[in-house]
């Protein structure tokens, strides 16, 4: 863009205050007409995922440059709705106040003249200051918002840049101006990168994996290229090993060789390498390179070292993550959804907020998005801040200095945010946190340094934030619980998961995972789920949702049997039996049974059972169901009162 394109004009101003005349926008107004939220606004992001990814990296080096001068930033799609908004805190809240928030938007019709809606209306960069815009909430503010378009010249949305008006000069908008274009080259260069043909795999491969090992050959064997690393791992010069075979260093060559014809995975394989006359172990992946016509040409060899995978596990002291999205189970329509969501968000470097009811699987779900990111084979650290008491929950996120408090370990000890770097960290029940803890939070997340207690030394961390909660935190921050600029930074990509009563129809699903699952793991027969029992498990409102579910699967695998609740009984599976100690349906001579008042009620049910046997001539099936109860209860009873046999001639009698 040329500078007489970036002049500011009055016409824009004008043209724009006759629309919004038009459009009937009242100059009082201060929150935009349509601000989304929930299950529009989450489709909306994820609609939206490229450009925010993308324009998210120029977005941080923009507030970068400005940070500290009460700027802030903003992101929207081509219909002005705000995606991704960042900026410095006391700037940022008052932009909040006005619920400038993801989800609103900034179009001239909804909230007046503004950089983005007007930049917008007139397809072109532009800046409003101060009386520009046409309500007076903005007044004290200058921003400057350029469009940012695909290949084909379509508005897919804008950049803006506000501050006080002040500290906001002509050349903000060359910098937002500069930041479109770098957009725009970005998402070019990503389309450009999508339609690269087979051949250009091979490269990108090797560049990829650029910091490990990388061998290729044939499948004869031959060896074609070689990086540095792989000859610092061996031990040989890279000339040395190009004149080897690859079954002379590799071994395990024929069965390697056979898993990439067949197409099956080898991925973290250990195995042994020769480097002159000493076996070395490595982790080994392995990846075909095919040519356009998707013949298999060569192999590409990825080597690890083992040592720092175990030194990772030693770091971490067992901090991993095992759950994936193959082990959450379901095939609800809106559960898809969900999975398939968390799946497209899962390599962002963007935070991650899970919502949800107790037993809803939030941390499962955590450790499956960090499992399907580049970051899998970093550390995944988990933290329940509810289960941490409050004058240890600094020292447990942030670590310590040795002998900064009483009690303190003499070498000091790392934070959870120390030990996560380069991974992720699961904050679960995150509106639990403290107040004050919450401000600490924030900077870390702000800037990526932490400050162990007793220490004024910031240590950089890379990582990732994905935090947890069952209370609606938009309403802990209404009450003052929860501080709204650090829900506005987790709550960058939210999830909401399902509560069990909402996707009944995987119940049947569930329960036969469970079942196989944990009859294997306690070495036990699976128990026969009736279909009467199933509709009793899916009429149940599930409180404790799948967690609950698989508790009480663990409970009928253990003991063998049906608990009573859900065995189906007159369409009322729930409400406990009532014996009728009146005995009508049983004939005058049991209509009426003189009680002694010592006599205790578990002998009064022994005794109305054993009178139930003498009628029905010790017929099970008959006496349960004059009961009023299941056959395998009956006998259960039987078992409980030592009834271990029916004598018809003569009633047994109480000691």
């Amino acid at each position: 863009m040329n500078c007489s394109q970036m002049e500011i004009k009055k016409e824009y101003i004008v043209n724009s205050h006759r629309r919004c005349s038009e459009y009937e926008v009242e100059k009082e107004r201060i929150y935009s007409k349509k601000i989304i939220s929930g299950d529009e606004l989450s489709k909306k992001l994820e609609l939206k995922k490229e450009l925010i990814d993308i324009a998210g990296l120029y977005m941080n080096r923009l507030y970068d440059f400005v940070k500290g001068s009460n700027f802030f930033c903003l992101l929207t799609d081509e219909e002005g709705c705000i995606l991704s908004i960042i900026g410095d805190t006391d700037i940022l809240l008052e932009a909040f106040s006005f619920k400038m928030v993801p989800g609103a938007y900034m179009d001239e019709r909804n909230i007046g003249t503004n950089s983005m809606g007007t930049a917008l209306a007139e397809g072109k960069p532009v800046q409003v200051s101060g009386e520009e815009h046409y309500i007076k909430a903005y007044h004290r503010w200058t921003c400057s918002a350029s469009p940012i378009r695909n290949s084909k010249g379509e508005i897919i949305g804008t950049i803006d840049l506000t501050g006080y008006s002040e500290f906001v000069n002509l050349h903000t908008l060359g910098m937002i101006v500069a930041a479109a274009n770098a957009i725009e080259e970005m998402i070019d260069i990503k389309r450009y990168n999508e339609e690269l043909s087979m051949a250009k795999k091979f490269t990108e491969t090797i560049i990829d994996s650029i910091e490990s090992g990388i061998l290729t050959s044939d499948f004869e064997g031959n060896i074609k290229t070689v990086n540095r690393y792989v000859s610092d791992m061996f031990g040989y010069k890279q000339n040395e090993i190009k004149l080897m075979k690859a079954w002379d260093l590799i071994e395990d060559w024929e069965n390697i060789k056979t898993s990439v014809i067949k197409k099956q995975s080898f991925t973290d394989e250990e195995v042994f390498v020769n480097s002159k006359g000493k076996k070395l172990q490595f982790n080994l992946s392995v990846y075909p390179h095919l040519d356009d016509k998707q013949n298999l040409r060569n192999i590409v060899f990825v080597f690890k070292e083992v040592k720092k995978v175990r030194k990772l596990a030693n770091k971490i002291m067992g901090h991993q993550a095992f759950y994936t999205f193959d082990k959450i189970i379901g095939q609800n329509k809106n559960f898809v959804q969900i999975l398939e969501y968390a799946k497209k968000i899962a390599d962002s470097r963007s935070n991650v907020l899970i919502m949800g009811e107790s037993g809803t699987g939030k941390e499962l779900y955590a450790q499956a998005i960090h499992n399907y990111s580049s970051r899998k084979d970093e550390p995944f650290v988990a933290l329940n801040c509810g289960a941490i008491p409050r004058e240890l929950i600094e020292s447990e996120l942030f670590g310590y200095e040795g002998g900064a408090f009483t009690g303190a370990k003499s070498a000091g000890q790392p934070g959870k945010f120390e030990i996560a770097d380069g991974g992720t960290i699961f904050l679960d029940e995150i509106g639990e946190m403290p107040l004050d803890m919450q401000t600490r939070l924030l900077r870390v997340i702000e800037e990526g340094t932490v400050n162990k207690v007793g220490s004024i030394k910031e240590i950089v961390v890379d990582v990732r934030v994905i935090a947890a909660t069952n209370k609606d935190l938009n309403e802990e921050v209404g009450k003052g619980n929860f501080r709204k600029d650090l829900y506005y930074r987790l709550n960058v990509l939210p999830i909401r998961l399902m509560p069990l009563r909402e996707r009944k129809d995987d119940i049947p699903l569930l329960s036969q995972y469970f079942m196989k699952r944990i009859s294997k793991k306690l070495n036990k027969n699976m128990v026969n789920i009736n279909e009467e029992t199933m509709k009793s498990l899916i009429e149940y409102e599930w409180p404790g949702n799948v967690r609950e579910l698989e508790n009480i699967i663990e409970l009928m695998v253990n003991t063998e049997s049906i608990p009573d609740r859900f065995i189906k009984l007159d369409n009322n599976p729930f409400e406990e039996v009532e014996y009728n100690i009146s005995m009508k349906n049983l004939g005058q001579e049991l209509a009426y049974e003189s009680i002694d008042e010592n006599l205790k009620l578990v002998d009064i049910e022994k005794r109305h059972i054993l009178k139930v046997l003498n009628y029905y001539s010790g017929n099970i099936t008959l006496c349960a169901k004059a009961l009023g109860i299941g056959r395998n209860t009956l006998y259960r009873k039987m078992d409980n009162f030592e009834i271990k046999s029916y004598n018809s001639n003569k009633e047994e009698s109480f000691n």
